[in-house]
This record gives structure tokens, sequence and C-alpha cells, in this order.
């Protein structure tokens, strides 16, 4: 282990090093092609080649440790990554198919470990990949048709076989895939496709014992059987009770997701905790490509609550708790439109699509008057353009990641009948992005929404918010590989209630590794993150690793009567750590981090040490779902 934390300490320095570098030329040439007299020089500065020859010398010693070290790290050199991608997702690369009878449909799926799905040579070599291999169930050839745009005996319509890829891509069961013309069995009229899938290892579970009577069990498959179904299950037991009405000693979370043919998906879930129970049930098709042309849905949830309820209690007895029950039943239906195509063989991106959405609220019990029985009826028209590139190396570890780029405008409106005073809703969303090998992404978005009520036009619960995200080209530097991150998110709250302080900078929504035990709420925030990831050709246990450097800072607004949040002295987060990734299971990405927080931290001299599990950036596509109001969190 002494070796693991001297290698841990190069590649946090490495982190700290290497963004500097990225001010200098690269040259534009692939990685595969830069001149060796630059690749020598950075070398010798960093002193890596040293440091990699050490370690893989080291790894081939018949020694214990030697072969300890071998089977911690792995120096094979991954093909797929020398292959390289085309930046963009070319749609028009088999244009000259286009409206041919797709003859056959050959599906080759792959297991979880040992195969490459650029390399078909490639097979399981050692007992660990054999052995993950033989507890997994690979995904069926039928869930794989159900995915795909076309069927045998179809027409091959343009742009079908690249979507047809990337939705594949974007299943939880699978890790990459390819869909492609057989060029050596087409034929004037007709084509044989070729796809060929790689499963991730879908089965993952959970075990955390606190002490003797109390934990939590995890477990959780999203390719039950191979079919693509998902279940996930949380039991937690042996909590601590309050001796208040309600409370309960254990925990649970579960539910299970079906996917059929045309992308219909029906789910179940169910929570059960202290003062809470909530279930539901839902049908959904989304716009999930650019050619779906009908999108909807019908759920129903019900939740049984028991809320604290503030300023009804003694100061002996501060607590009191007030039961609320009531259900959801929602349903929505969108249509997309094409526009007109100039390109003959080859559709418009663009579309205009509408969309429709009922509400209701019944309560059952409730201690709020303003909690009433409503109906909330929206629309929604908007036009949308999306395109997509692949590229490796931005939230993955070398595996295909699509990218969303396009524009989207979309205008909302509704009528909300609450029984005392109904009310109009309107809102309005930009938003756009693009894309370029060498410089980069840019997406950017602008909301602003509110309610409207009476003939005084008064608007309540309004809040207008923005978001940016920017992330460099992928740069190299021998074996390293890195890109910077910056995102800059704002939500500002316009004549919000009063009780209404939801916005929280803890974690994901502003400071990663920040907490305030929940006591920390505002009406506007405004918050910027900064980050440069550097990948590294190291692996351990199966576990691509990667050194992680950021900066954050948050602005809140804690006082009423304020919309902007920059009166008061912003919230500060600097760290550093790393990051493990295995693409081949779904718990794909773990993270350990030390931060360090001048305000607002609860731990001795503003230092946490955090991990998690969750990725800190996504896409935002440009699709549409159900028209619905801004949320305000």
């Amino acid at each position: 282990m002494n070796y693991v934390a001297w290698i841990g300490g190069v590649l946090l320095a490495l982190g700290m090093v290497l963004p500097a570098a990225a001010q200098q030329p690269v040259p534009t040439a692939a990685p595969d092609t830069i001149s060796e007299t630059r690749a020598d020089s950075l070398r010798r500065r960093f002193d890596e080649e040293k440091l990699l020859n050490q370690l893989k010398a080291y790894t081939k010693r018949k020694t214990i440790a030697g072969k300890a070290a071998a089977a911690l790290f792995n120096f094979t050199e991954r093909r797929e990554e020398k292959a390289g991608l085309d930046a963009e997702l070319l749609n028009r690369q088999y244009d000259r198919h286009n409206y041919k009878i797709v003859r056959r449909i050959n599906i080759r799926t792959l297991d979880a470990f040992g195969y490459r799905i650029n390399d078909p040579s490639r097979m399981p070599r050692n007992l660990l990949e054999k052995g993950g291999n033989a507890l997994h169930i690979k995904t069926s050839r039928a869930r794989v048709r159900q995915v795909l745009l076309f069927r045998r005996g179809d027409e091959l319509e343009p742009q079908a076989l690249s979507e047809s890829e990337r939705l594949l891509r974007q299943t939880a069961e699978l890790l990459d895939a390819r869909v492609f013309v057989n060029e050596q069995t087409s034929s004037r009229d007709s084509v044989d496709i070729e796809v060929v899938t790689k499963d991730v290892f879908s089965l993952s579970g959970s075990v955390q014992l606190r002490d003797v009577a109390a934990g939590v069990i995890g477990l959780r498959d999203v390719n039950f059987l191979g079919q693509g179904h998902q279940f996930r299950n949380r039991y937690e037991y042996g909590r601590s009770t309050d001796g208040q009405v309600g409370s309960q000693p254990w925990r649970y979370e579960g539910s299970y997701l079906v996917p059929f043919r045309y992308f219909l998906n029906a789910q179940a879930n169910y929570l059960n905790e202290t003062r809470r129970r909530q279930g539901g049930l839902r049908v959904t098709r989304d716009f999930y490509s650019i050619t779906t042309k009908y999108a909807g849905g019908l759920s129903y949830d019900f939740y049984d609550l028991m809320p604290s309820v503030s300023g009804m209690g003694t100061p002996e007895d501060p607590y009191v708790f007030k039961p609320v029950t009531y259900n959801v039943q929602d349903m929505w239906l969108g249509r997309s439109l094409r526009l007109k195509s100039y390109d003959l063989g080859y559709e418009n991106p663009g579309r205009l699509i509408v969309s429709g959405r009922s509400i209701r609220t019944a309560y059952s019990r409730s201690y709020d008057p303003l909690q009433r029985d409503n109906v909330l009826l929206l629309g929604t028209v908007g036009y949308s353009v999306r395109r997509y590139y692949k590229d490796t190396y931005l939230f993955g570890f070398g595996r295909t990641e699509d990218i969303p780029t396009g524009t989207l405008a979309s205008l909302t409106a509704g009528y909300e009948f609450n029984g005392t005073a109904n009310r109009r809703y309107y809102g309005l969303q930009l938003a756009g992005a693009g894309y370029h090998p060498r410089r980069g992404y840019l997406y950017m978005r602008g909301e602003v929404s509110s309610f409207i009520q009476g003939r005084q036009n008064d608007w309540q619960q309004g809040l207008v918010s923005s978001e940016i995200l920017y992330f460099t080209r992928l740069y190299h530097t021998g074996n390293f590989q890195w890109r910077h991150f910056f995102w800059n998110r704002s939500l500002i709250g316009i004549n919000r209630r009063p009780d209404e302080r939801p916005l929280s900078i803890e974690g994901e929504r502003g400071l990663r590794g920040f907490t305030s035990d929940g006591n920390l709420r505002g009406t506007s925030r405004f918050v910027v993150n900064y980050e440069t990831t550097v990948y590294t050709p190291f692996s351990f246990l199966g576990f691509r690793v990667a050194a992680v450097g950021f900066l954050d800072a948050a602005w809140l607004n804690t006082k009423p009567g304020r919309a902007l949040p920059f009166s008061e002295a912003p919230y500060t987060g600097i760290g550093i750590g790393l990051r493990f990734r295995n693409e081949y299971t779904v718990l794909r990405t773990f993270q350990l981090l030390l931060g360090f927080y001048p305000r607002g931290q609860y731990t001795n001299n503003g230092l946490r040490i955090f991990e998690n599990a969750r990725p800190y950036y996504d896409f935002s596509g440009f699709t549409f779902g159900q028209p619905g109001i801004t949320r305000y969190e």
C-alpha cells in the first residue's frame, strides 16, 4: 500500500501542475502524431517516462510484492484509445444507403469484462474477467431490437443508424455500441446492418454496518435477466427514533422499471420512512429522437406525510406534527412537427413541438388552508434543433460519449384552478450549445417564469435562472490527458412566498463537499464552479484514475425582501482529490476529495475529506419533455 500512497501523491501533484501547461502551444495533429522533440521535452519536464518505466518494471517482478503490484495496476495499451473517434457524430456517413431495404439485422452482444467493441479478437484472459462474466446475464438481442429505429424489411430512413447507435449508448445497461452497414454485402436496393453492443456489469449491492444492530443494505440491477428491467432496493434498519408520533426504526425505498417496444417505459416506486410514505405508478414515452412524432405520459402518485409545523408547539415540546395526505394525477401529450428540408435525402433536424399537460392535486387531509385541491393546465409551443457529436474523456475514461448541441426555444402558458384565487402562468426558455474539437464546448441557457393573479397582474412566485457550461478541448502531455471545466448557475426568486427559502448551496447545487446541516437557506443564489481533470494512464483494480482540482464560489441571499444575492460575502471551497472510474460496472465513478471551506463549514479548520459517486457535471439535452413549472430548488 506504500506504492499506492506514493502514486496518489504524484497524481495530486500532477493535478496542480498540468493545468499550467494548457497555456502552451499544442500541436494540431492527433496525439499519436505529435513530434518526438515536443514529446521528449515534456517527458523530461515532468519525468513521467521514468516513473512509468519504474512502475512497469516493478510489476514484472516475480516476487510477491511484484505480483501484487501487477494485480493493482494495468499498463496494457488500449487499442480503442489509439484508434480515436471522429469528433462529430456524422449522420451522413451512410447517405448512399438511405431508403434501401433492411435485409438482415445481425446483432452481437458482448459481456461486460474482457471484450472490446473495436477489437473483435480481444477475449477474457484472466480469472477475474471470466468470473465476472459468469455472474452476469448478457443483454438479450430482443432488448437491443427494442432500441433500434428500424426493423427487418423497412426502408432505411436517414439518420436511423446514428440515432440508433446513440440511443443504445444511452441505455443504462450498455457501455458502448456500434451500428453500421455491412458494405461487403450491400447491394443497389438492400443492406445488411451490423449491431455490436457491450454490456456493463449491471448487478450491484452495498452493505453498511453502523453497529451491531444498525446498518444499510442495498441491491440493484439495471439489466434484470438481460431484458433491460431495472430494480433498486435500499433498506435501512436500526435508525434512532425521536419518540414522537409516526417515528419508526427502519426505512425502505424501492423502484422497478420495465421498458417496452416503441420506447414505452412503465415504473413503480415506493418510499416508507419516519412520518413519510409515498409511492406511484407511471407510464411514459419521451421525445427520444428527433424523428419521434408523439410523446406523452400518465402517472399517479400518493403522499402520506406528517411534517413538523413551526409556531404551534410549546417551549417544552416545540415539535408539532400535522398529517397531510394527498394524491397527484398527471397526464400529458406532445406532438413533434417536421419542418421542410431543402437538402434532398436528408431530414431537417429542426422540429416544432406542441404539448399539453393536466395536473390534478387532491387533498384528503391538510392543516394548511393554502393546501387545497387544485388543477393546473399547461401548454407549450417550442422549437428544437438537435445534433450530436461524439468524443472521449469528458465524464468517462475513454468510452464513447455523445455531446448534444443545438437550439431550444419554448413558451409555456397555463392556468391554475385552486378554489380561492385562480392564477395564470407564463414561462419562457432559451438555450443553445456548440461544440468544436479544438475550441471546446459551450452551453448557455436562460429562463424566466411567474404566476400572475387577478386583473392587477400581481406577479407571484416568479424566478429568473441562467446556466453556462464550458469545457476545453482535450489536452495531451505524454500519456496524460486533461480538460478544464467552467460552470455558472444563477437562480433569483421574485415575489416568492414569505415561508419559501428553499435554495441551498450544498453539494451538487453549489459547493461540492460543502455542508451546513441544512440550516443555510436563501431565496436567490449565484454559483461558479471550476475544475481541472487530469486523466492518467493508471488503472487500479479495474478502476481508471484521474486527478481532480476544483475551485467553487457561491453567493446566497438569506434575507427576505432582496432579489440579488451579491449583498453578502460569498462562500468558497477549494480542493484536490482522486477520481476512480470503472466503465464496466453500474457503479462507475468514485471520488475521494479533500476540500477547504473558509466560511460556514462545520468542521475543524474548514477542512473536510469526503467521497461521492455522482458526476458533478452533466449535459442538458435539447429535448422537450412534459410541460411544467420551473422548479425552485
